[in-house]
């Protein structure tokens, strides 16, 4: 479970970064929101068993990435491991509940989050211009004025 709470500190905090460089663009904006309930399940399950959950340290380790293309490749990659992660993880629980979270923990990962990242990547490499600051990229808030919202 630690290994698991870790790697979701790691990346809320990394796609906090990416918030804080580039201003809440997709699918970070949604998606950070989504670590941070992971971060919750695994807590309690942490409460559940009666163990102290390791901190997060990952805020102050956390670099920012130099462009969006960069943030959406590392993306990709930290859910492909997520992913693996929890595989490797789910031979060695015997709880139900734990299983029934950490199954859940990657099922999201695998099935929403890595092909929303998968679809940044594809949107920055293959949009002419600066590949670090697309149209796309625009806070949504600006996107939703320019819109009419």
């Amino acid at each position: 479970m630690r290994e698991a709470l870790d790697d979701e500190y790691k990346a809320r905090a990394k796609y906090r970064m990416v918030i804080k460089a580039f201003g809440p663009v997709r699918p970070f904006a949604n998606i950070v929101e989504a670590e941070d309930r992971h971060v919750k399940a695994l807590l309690a399950l942490f409460a559940r068993f009666g163990v102290e959950p390791p901190p997060d340290t990952w805020p102050e380790r956390v670099a920012a990435s130099t462009s969006l293309l960069e943030a959406c490749r590392v993306a990709v990659q930290s859910e492909i491991e997520n992913e693996a992660m929890y595989e490797r993880l789910l031979g060695q629980i015997n709880d139900p509940a734990a299983s029934t979270v950490m199954r859940r923990l990657q099922r999201a990962s695998q099935e929403r989050h890595l092909p929303a990242f998968k679809r940044c990547l594809e949107r920055e490499t293959g949009r002419g211009g600066d590949p670090g600051r697309p149209r796309d990229a625009r806070p949504l808030h600006a996107r939703e004025r320019r819109r009419g919202r």
